[in-house]
């Protein structure tokens, strides 16, 4: 019995459209996919710090303080009054952040490769006291902003930053872009990773940014947030 053609060309058609069917809902879900892989790819390059940048950005939180405890000083220079929870906290912070984490990668990771290998010994040396006068130092701001001993604070407070600005500075520009020269590319990216790793387990989760929320909720307290006020007026 032979088909007749328009119920052949009916059939020929209708199997056509459920062949093709498939791919192009393939090619949509595909297309739909497309857009959140590459969020998630551009999420994880941008989150993908390497060593020195994770260091040296944490030195900005570092700076941050300073600049709390530049304002202070001047305060105390005025003898206009402030609170002196905002210098407990900022303390405390530079005591969790900077010194119990920060330093503690440089002392465990950073300074043993140069001292190792015989480079910038003399300029680790020198790091690791100020780390240890920083401590000190530390607990005196601490102490002394809650007893109200100005005195005592203004000349805390200028001791540290002195010592502190000249540290960081080496550090970045010295102590950090040489270490490329020390390792391979491979150990460097390690090393970040391990960083990271670090940072999460004392944390519990991205130490970096709970450090720059917590001393932006510091500088506005203190009146000092907006950084338009620091631009000279002439």
């Amino acid at each position: 019995m032979k088909t007749p053609r328009r119920t052949f060309l009916a059939g020929t058609a209708s199997l056509l459209t459920s062949t093709l069917a498939l791919p192009l809902s393939a090619l949509e879900l595909q297309k739909k996919a497309a857009p959140k892989a590459a969020q998630k790819k551009k999420k994880e390059e941008e989150e993908d710090v390497s060593t020195n940048e994770d260091l040296m950005r944490e030195h900005g939180v570092l700076n941050r303080i300073l600049l709390i405890y530049d304002e202070a000083m001047r305060r105390i220079q005025a003898n206009e009054k402030f609170d002196g929870t905002v210098l407990v906290k900022s303390a405390g912070l530079i005591k969790s952040f900077i010194e119990d984490y920060h330093e503690k990668l440089e002392e465990d990771h950073i300074f043993p490769r140069f001292e190792q290998s015989g480079k910038l010994v003399e300029l680790t040396v020198n790091l690791r006291a100020q780390h240890a006068m920083g401590r000190r130092v530390t607990e005196r701001i601490a102490a002394t902003a809650k007893s109200g001993d100005m005195q005592t604070l203004s000349s805390s407070l200028a001791a540290f930053n002195r010592m502190y600005r000249p540290h960081e500075a080496r550090e970045d520009t010295v102590l950090f872009p040489a270490l490329h020269s020390l390792v391979s590319r491979h150990e460097y990216d390690a090393m970040g990773e391990e960083f990271e790793r670090i940072e999460r387990k004392t944390f519990g989760g991205d130490g970096f940014d709970m450090a720059v929320d917590q001393v932006t909720e510091l500088e506005k307290q203190f009146g000092i947030y907006d950084i338009a006020q620091f631009t000279p007026a002439k």
